[in-house]
């Protein structure tokens, strides 16, 4: 038995793989990755494929970045291991902190705290803003406002907020007190005639009308990725943003902007809020902050909501939350030297720069048969096959296509995610003009050979 045939046998026998049908996989074996190089991935045969979706959408710096390591290294050296718990600290995550306040550059955000991911740190402003409510004697102000399609993480909080059925599905989610409105998906929701401004002012009356009929003293928070991503890539509409951010403040509710997915660079601003020009009071992250290479997570925030919660952990006693990683040094340290990559390498320009090649070279494939819609911004795109382009008719089996899509992308070596019919791109920021070129070349082969083989399929 070779190493990759006895990988397979020994995955097959001992794991559980998330977001993945488990008896189809076990008749498949898994696609076992070797090592990486730039935008590059090689599986255990050696067959090279682009990393089309940076992984999970958090690659920043590709896959080889020996500073990475070095940093690591370095720390592990040094301190191994310290926490942050009982009033003690370490200067990796003291000095990130100070980054991320600095990169935010907003006066609402002014405090950092850590978790291991994007899941927890949702779950953290949960549990922060119930904490702040209730110290403040506001004990009913506890709902969260969410959207359709919305996808912030799959512990149990975080789960809640998210609203895709296959991860509330038989998990008996929701359990917190969350309302899920209209997804800003203007392709497929609007209605005929409706422009953007229009189905902007639609959404915003929603929001409003929810926010009178539960009780303004009852929303704690809305939260929002600012480009929605695991849902399908939805830009928000012309003028969503700053409408929500005025709703916010009319009625004393908290904005979360979830920046898991757009922080550190993806839209070619440090964070997707400077793009669309709103201020949040908490902002969430992962994924980007060190490039995927250490699990880290952290939620941004000010000093209104520090002073309630610091008042209220002396009344009690203590701030009773923290995780044994939360701002490990290891990966605090890992985080802070891919941020000066970040940085240095002007890979936050590089996103501005590329966006105009990466999206008007994939709205180019709009031609093509069956690609109904092709959006994005920055370097986060996504292309939506339909049965009937004219009427946006989906085709019958849902995912049916798009799973065919992402088998043959794998054949021409490109990973990207199928998100039902809809086929997400976000390659690594490190990504090069003529790297892009290849990746819309790539897209093209996937989406004529899959339109050849769509009538077998018997769903067009």
């Amino acid at each position: 038995m070779t190493k990759s045939n006895s990988l397979v046998a020994m995955d097959l026998a001992t794991s559980l793989h998330p977001s993945t049908d488990a008896r189809a996989l076990e008749k498949t074996g898994p696609l076992i990755m070797d090592r990486g190089e730039g935008i590059y991935v090689y599986d255990t045969d050696g067959k090279q494929y682009i990393e089309g979706l940076a992984g999970l959408w958090s690659v920043a710096v590709g896959f080889s970045e020996k500073r990475l390591a070095e940093a690591a290294m370095k720390q592990m050296e040094k301190l191994p291991f310290y926490h942050i718990f009982f009033s003690k600290s370490h200067e990796p995550s003291i000095r990130l902190s100070d980054k991320l306040i600095e990169m935010a550059d907003d006066p609402r955000l002014s405090r950092v705290f850590y978790t291991n991911s994007g899941s927890e740190a949702n779950d953290t402003v949960i549990k922060l803003v119930w904490y702040m409510n209730n110290a403040l004697g506001r004990p009913k102000k506890k709902k969260f406002l969410a959207r359709q399609r919305a996808y912030h993480g799959i512990t149990i909080g975080a789960g809640s907020l998210t609203a895709l059925p296959a991860n509330h599905k038989d998990f008996d989610l929701p359990v917190i007190p969350v309302i899920h409105l209209t997804c800003p998906y203007y392709y497929r929701l609007a209605k005929d005639g409706e422009t953007e401004a229009e189905f902007t002012h639609r959404l915003l009356v929603e929001v409003e009308d929810t926010i009178l009929r539960e009780g303004p003293e009852t929303i704690a928070a809305f939260i929002g990725e600012p480009v929605m991503g695991g849902g399908g890539v939805f830009p928000p509409p012309q003028g969503y943003w700053r409408g929500i951010e005025a709703l916010c403040r009319k009625y004393d509710i908290l904005l979360v902007a979830d920046e898991v997915i757009t922080g550190f660079g993806r839209l070619g601003t440090a964070f997707a809020f400077k793009k669309y020009g709103f201020s949040p009071d908490i902002v969430t992250v992962s994924k980007q902050i060190t490039s995927s290479y250490m699990p880290l997570g952290a939620v941004l925030f000010g000093e209104a909501l520090y002073n309630v919660v610091a008042d209220n952990s002396h009344k009690i006693g203590t701030f009773g939350h923290g995780f044994t990683a939360s701002a490990h040094p290891v990966v605090t340290a890992v985080a802070l030297e891919n941020l000066k990559i970040i940085e240095e390498c002007d890979l936050i320009g590089n996103a501005a720069r590329l966006e105009a090649p990466f999206q008007n070279g994939l709205r180019q494939l709009a031609e093509l048969p069956f690609v109904g819609d092709v959006r994005g911004l920055g370097l986060l795109a996504a292309l939506e096959l339909v049965a009937d382009k004219r009427s946006k008719c989906p085709f019958s089996e849902a995912g049916r296509v798009g799973a065919l899509a992402m088998q043959i992308a794998h054949e021409q070596g490109l990973i990207l995610r199928a998100i039902g019919d809809t086929l997400a791109l976000c390659p690594p920021l490190i990504v090069t003009e003529d790297q892009v070129r290849e990746i819309i070349e790539r897209m093209r082969r996937i989406l004529t050979l899959t339109i050849e083989r769509i009538p077998g399929l018997g769903v067009a």
